[in-house]
């Protein structure tokens, strides 16, 4: 977490130098606000569900329903959360990382966030708007057993890299 820091820090202050350069720090101020006021609510929601999402998820439930323990089980609700989950990456990492720090199986995680990055429902109805029916659709049915897949891949692929 730190290293991501330090090179978000970095690449912030390139950016911060080239539009200083430029005269524009005013308007990147201002278009920055502008984001924060977008973003700020998702993230404060997304924040406390991940804090009550911690304190909920007992270590009992997670071996039950959501460790390598749990078989199939575990990747088939990972699957169906990041379908429903809404916000994107902007509330479904946070939720990953919570997942992670309660023990929530890798093949699991892995699932959840390819589910989240190729499933969302939310955004099929941009989709459609966008690209037109057909094509959401054909895209949503090609990627529908890419999380399960991307799962079971992992649980194959963790041992390998921690012997």
């Amino acid at each position: 977490m730190k290293g991501a820091l330090i090179v978000m820090a970095a690449f912030l202050a390139v950016l911060v130098s080239v539009v200083a350069w430029r005269g524009q720090l005013a308007e990147a101020a201002r278009a920055s606000w502008a984001q924060a006021g977008q973003f700020g609510p998702v993230l404060v929601l997304a924040m406390l569900v991940v804090g009550c999402s911690e304190v909920l998820l007992s270590r009992a439930l997670v071996e039950r329903w959501l460790s390598d323990a749990s078989g199939f089980r575990g990747i088939a609700i990972a699957w169906g959360a990041g379908v429903i989950t809404p916000g994107g990456s902007l509330v479904g990492l946070p939720i990953t990382a919570a997942l992670g720090r309660v023990g929530v199986a890798p093949a699991v995680l892995v699932t959840y966030m390819t589910s989240l990055v190729t499933l969302t429902v939310i955004r099929l109805p941009m989709e459609v708007s966008l690209v037109g029916g057909r094509l959401a659709m054909l895209r949503f049915v090609a990627c529908l057993l890419l999380p399960p897949l991307a799962g079971l891949l992992t649980r194959v692929l963790v041992p390998l890299l921690h012997p």
